[in-house]
């Protein structure tokens, strides 16, 4: 069984707050696409669709004279890593496993390696799986941040992403997720 849904997550305020600012058209689409990635790659969806969802929870708004500045946001941010404790603490809260919360969070922290200088991270399948939502779903200069989804129908595609991921878990599947 899984602790936490995609919709509970969605549901809550820090989700709101946090995962709207970074972009919820973006969270959604990379939720997707880590649900395809997992099968191919044979990653656990439950765990795969949350870290992807969350992955920019992070963020840090990076404004210059009340512009976003994407040369200072690539030079300072470190939202992989706010993002990682702040998704480890919510999912906590929300009751998730510690280990599948942990799983997750570190997912999120190794999602992108752009706090790094110049580093080589090497992945686990998750990891993998989580990066390369990411990456299917970027736009130059940051523009996949700035897409728009009402909160109903993103509310409707999690529903539904969380009935596709319930479908495919057989109990056996489930007891792995923990």
């Amino acid at each position: 069984m899984r602790h936490v849904t995609l919709v509970q997550l969605f549901d809550h305020p820090i989700t709101q707050k946090y995962v709207k600012r970074s972009g919820m058209a973006h969270a959604v689409a990379c939720a997707y696409h880590a649900f395809r990635l997992s099968q191919k790659y044979e990653v656990d969806p439950d765990l795969a669709t949350k870290a992807a969802f969350l992955h920019d929870i992070g963020h840090y708004t990076w404004y210059r004279d009340g512009k976003w500045d994407y040369a200072l946001y690539k030079e300072n941010d470190i939202h992989a890593i706010k993002g990682s404790e702040r998704a480890h603490k919510l999912l906590i809260r929300l009751g998730e496993h510690p280990r599948t919360a942990k799983e997750i969070a570190l997912a999120i922290l190794l999602h992108t390696d752009s706090y790094l200088p110049d580093g080589y991270l090497k992945l686990n399948p998750l990891q993998h799986v989580v990066a390369m939502a990411d990456s299917l779903d970027e736009e130059p200069g940051g523009e996949h941040h700035y897409r728009k989804i009402s909160d109903e129908r993103a509310r409707k595609m999690l529903i539904r992403l969380d009935d596709q991921i319930n479908s495919i878990m057989n109990p056996e599947e489930m007891k792995r997720s923990i």
